[in-house]
């Protein structure tokens, strides 16, 4: 991950980045699954010249693939990479010079992004917000507020009360 986010940084200096990659959910998921992507958010301007930058010296890169694309050609083994847009005021932060998504942001495109992330919902989804909600301290108001950028937050606000996760229930 860190390469590729170096490369894109050096190759887009003033492009927004974010990185990172669905194995983090292993340690909230109790299925786990045996393909992973990297997801590389740029400003939606600059997604397809990222998109074909990176196809240049990668094997499997994907532009906002759609579930059918992903099921029928993510390599079963081996490294992909996803390139989409990044939503404006996203929650990241910087790891070890990396801008990556926080915990929050990954709860939030779980849950409003199922096509991407299809291995990942109905139960398995509610075990992940569990795990997340007791592993560690999840801050509510920050991600009731992107999931209002993107246009989910009743959705999630509903969601986390029936499983009773949110602070108020």
């Amino acid at each position: 991950m860190r390469s590729v986010y170096r490369k894109v940084k050096q190759k887009f200096p003033y492009v927004d980045v974010c990185i990172w990659n669905t194995s983090i959910l292993n340690e909230f998921m109790i299925h786990q699954p045996f393909q992973f992507f990297t997801l590389v958010e740029v400003e939606s301007e600059a997604a397809r010249s990222v998109f074909y930058f990176l196809k240049e010296s990668e094997r499997h890169v994907f532009l906002e693939p759609k579930k059918e694309m992903l099921s029928d050609y993510l390599p079963e083994s081996g490294h992909a990479l996803i390139v989409n847009s990044l939503v404006s005021e996203a929650p990241l932060q910087t790891i070890g010079n990396v801008v990556t998504a926080t915990l929050e942001k990954v709860l939030v495109d779980l849950f409003c992004a199922p096509s991407l992330f299809y291995t990942y919902q109905g139960a398995e989804l509610t075990t992940i917000f569990k795990e997340a909600f007791s592993k560690y301290t999840v801050n509510e108001n920050r991600l009731l507020r992107y999931a209002d950028r993107r246009g989910k937050k009743d959705k999630l606000d509903h969601y986390l009360k029936v499983n009773k996760l949110s602070a108020v229930n």
